[in-house]
């Protein structure tokens, strides 16, 4: 059924790359939707250019130091528009009355109570930000289930899941669904041996050969965890159980998830690598609209490959199914300690190899608890930042080796 008016939506991380690419796809058709709320992190004029652009009734700056100056730029270029500041902001933002649909954009950990206000609202969820079922997989999913909320995958990976899977209720197993295979490209370091990876810098872990993405989530795909937060992701989005999740390298970045069927059948979602047509998909859903993105023509390639992921070379996807089966509080150790981790390594007090080390060693040291509510999970997040910021000095004993390595190259 065609969408009588234009839907009203929030777009939180506007200024990042699914928040932009979000906001090319509203572009692309003029009045079908209408950016209603917005929110960025820090960035103020970025966020203050784009209120002008599409005059939210709302926008937020994240980080509340930022408030004051935000709400002077607002106030004398967005006349009228609420200018808001901090964690109560992105709430506001995500839950407001005028907002139908909300992007859940934000990076990590600190989009999760937007998220979940989102889902208490009974808004339609366009999760991009896959740390908030890692780290509150069962309380989102209930969250959802109990308000009418309708949430929609926007990782390439689960999108392309959600588009093989027949729709409606049901298991998996009702559905006749062997198994999920999430697609990886292997990252920039596919082919590197493990000892060459000592002296990987920043930006070569943030090169991806085939996506445009943040610097977080490129070094999640260099180390793999990107994937093993997917593992995750698709067991609560689609109710899998460990062994009905399995990860394939498939560098060309084509297919972005196959599902394979009782009957041998193996369905396949394939496309250009980018991640407007998830976007697009999830905004018109039930619909299909323009997303801008190039026609996929498969005579141009040489050929569509795929490898086993070697556990021993990346050990991160190892670490995400020990945490999945583990359950509890794991899942949100091992988001945490990540988390941490490539912020250390983004700032040059890390070695990427560390990275793994720091994430294993907060998984044990942290016990697998039983999640109890929303405060356990920040409690069970902050103690495991605090156990990885620990680690870290330790896990640095690598940089001298790495530093060398680095001249050397």
């Amino acid at each position: 059924m065609p969408i009588s008016s234009s839907r009203r939506i929030a777009v939180l991380g506007a200024t990042g790359s699914i928040g932009r690419s979000t906001l090319d796809v509203v572009d692309a058709h003029p009045g079908r939707f209408q950016v209603a709320a917005l929110t960025a992190n820090s960035n103020v004029e970025a966020l203050v250019a784009l209120c002008e652009k599409y005059s939210p009734t709302l926008a937020c700056i994240a980080d509340p130091a930022l408030g004051a100056a935000f709400e002077r730029a607002a106030k004398s270029r967005c006349p009228g528009m609420q200018a808001l500041a901090g964690p109560e902001g992105l709430v506001a933002c995500a839950s407001h009355d005028g907002v139908d649909g909300v992007m859940a954009a934000i990076v990590g950990a600190a989009g999760l109570p937007a998220t979940l206000a989102a889902a208490a609202a009974g808004k339609t969820v366009y999760l991009a930000n896959k740390e908030a079922l890692v780290m509150s997989g069962a309380i989102l999913m209930e969250t959802v289930r109990r308000s009418g909320a309708v949430l929609l995958p926007i990782d390439s990976e689960h999108n392309a899941i959600f588009q093989c899977l027949p729709q409606g209720p049901g298991t998996l197993a009702d559905k006749g669904v062997r198994r999920l295979l999430l697609t990886a490209s292997g990252g920039p370091f596919r082919t590197r041996k493990r000892a060459e990876l000592e002296s990987v810098t920043p930006d070569q872990a943030c090169a991806h050969p085939n996506w445009v993405m943040g610097r977080k989530i490129s070094v999640d795909s260099a180390t793999m965890m990107n994937k093993g937060l997917e593992i995750i992701e698709a067991h609560w989005l689609f109710g899998a159980a460990r062994e009905q999740v399995d990860v394939v390298i498939h560098p060309q970045s084509v297919i972005h998830s196959m599902v394979e069927y009782a009957d041998g059948s193996v369905i396949a979602q394939l496309g250009n690598p980018d991640m407007r047509t998830p976007i697009a998909h999830a905004l018109a859903h039930p619909e299909r609209i323009e997303s801008g993105v190039q026609r996929l023509n498969l005579a141009t390639f040489a050929g569509l490959t795929f490898e086993e992921p070697d556990l021993a070379r990346f050990p991160a996807l190892a670490l995400a199914y020990a945490a999945l089966e583990a359950g509890g509080t794991a899942p949100i150790s091992l988001n945490a300690a990540n988390e941490v981790a490539v912020e250390a390594f983004l700032g040059g007090a890390l070695p990427f190899l560390a990275i793994t080390d720091v994430i294993g060693g907060v998984l044990e040291r942290s016990a697998a608890e039983r999640v109890e509510g929303l405060d356990h999970v920040i409690e069970a997040d902050r103690r495991a930042r605090a156990i990885a910021r620990e680690l870290i000095p330790l896990a640095r004993e690598r940089m001298p080796r790495a530093r060398e390595l680095m001249q050397e190259s």
